[in-house]
C-alpha cells in the first residue's frame, strides 16, 4: 500500500471514534463469514483475535469486530460476492465510504458497510503478495506460501498461524494483545515458538514476548 493518503475521507472524531463500538456490535462470526465466501477461490483466512480462537478450539474472549486477510489482487471476487453492501476504506483515522481505487491503493483495510444500517459487518485486509506466496505487510522480507500459514479449525474455517496472529499483536501490546499472548504460547508447538521468536527479534528487536518464549 502507498504511504501517502488521497484527500477527502471522513476524519473520525473522538466521538465518533467511540461510537465505531456500536457500529461493530452486529459484526459476523467466523461461521457465518465462512458461509458467505463458500467457494471462493482466492485464499482467505481470519485474523487477530477470532484466528487464535480458532487455534485454541473455542471462544475464549468477547471481539468487538472480525478481521480477515487476502490477497490484494483478489479483492474483486471477495467485492462481487458482497456486491449488496458498501466497502469503506480506512486509514490513520479516516473513513473513506464507498472507496475508490485510488483509496484501496494507499490503505490496506476495508471495511464492509450494511448500506441499509451504517453498521459495519467484517474488516477485510488486502495484504501484499506474489502469486501463493504471503508477504508480512511489516516486513517485506518476510514470506510464506500461503499453503504454510492458512490452518483449518475443526469446521473448517480458515486461519492465519498463531504465530503470525501475535507478530502483529506484538507492535502495541494493547490489555487483550497481552491477554492472547498468555493464552496462546501453552499451545504452540516448539516449531511455532522457535518462528515467532525469530519474528519478533527480527521485527520488534527485544521485544519482552521473546523472553516468555
Amino acid at each position: 500500500m502507498n504511504e501517502q493518503l488521497p484527500g477527502g475521507g471522513i476524519e473520525l472524531s473522538p466521538d465518533e471514534i467511540e461510537a465505531l463500538d456500536a457500529r461493530w456490535s452486529s459484526s459476523w462470526t467466523p461461521s457465518e463469514v465462512a458461509q458467505r465466501l463458500a467457494g471462493v477461490g482466492a485464499p482467505w483466512y481470519v485474523a487477530a483475535g477470532w484466528a487464535l480462537d480458532l487455534f485454541r478450539g473455542g471462544q475464549t474472549r468477547a471481539h468487538g469486530d472480525i478481521e480477515i486477510g487476502i490477497p490484494a489482487a483478489s479483492f474483486p471476487e471477495i467485492r462481487h460476492r458482497f456486491s449488496g453492501y458498501a466497502f469503506d476504506g480506512v486509514g490513520s483515522g479516516r473513513i473513506w465510504e464507498d472507496a475508490t481505487p485510488e483509496v484501496l491503493a494507499a490503505v490496506h483495510q476495508t471495511w464492509l458497510r450494511d448500506p441499509v444500517t451504517g453498521n459495519y459487518l467484517l474488516d477485510v485486509f488486502r495484504e501484499p503478495h506474489d502469486g501463493g506466496t504471503w508477504i508480512c505487510r511489516r516486513d517485506e522480507g518476510i514470506r510464506f506460501p500461503y499453503s504454510d500459514i492458512v490452518h483449518r479449525s475443526q469446521d473448517g474455517i480458515p486461519y492465519l498461524a498463531p504465530e503470525l496472529v501475535l507478530l502483529f499483536k506484538a507492535k502495541h501490546v494493547r490489555r487483550k494483545d497481552q491477554s492472547d499472548f498468555d493464552a496462546t504460547v501453552p499451545h504452540l508447538t516448539p516449531a511455532q515458538r522457535a518462528t515467532l521468536t525469530d519474528l519478533l527479534a527480527r521485527v520488534h528487536p527485544g521485544h519482552p514476548w521473546i523472553v516468555g518464549l
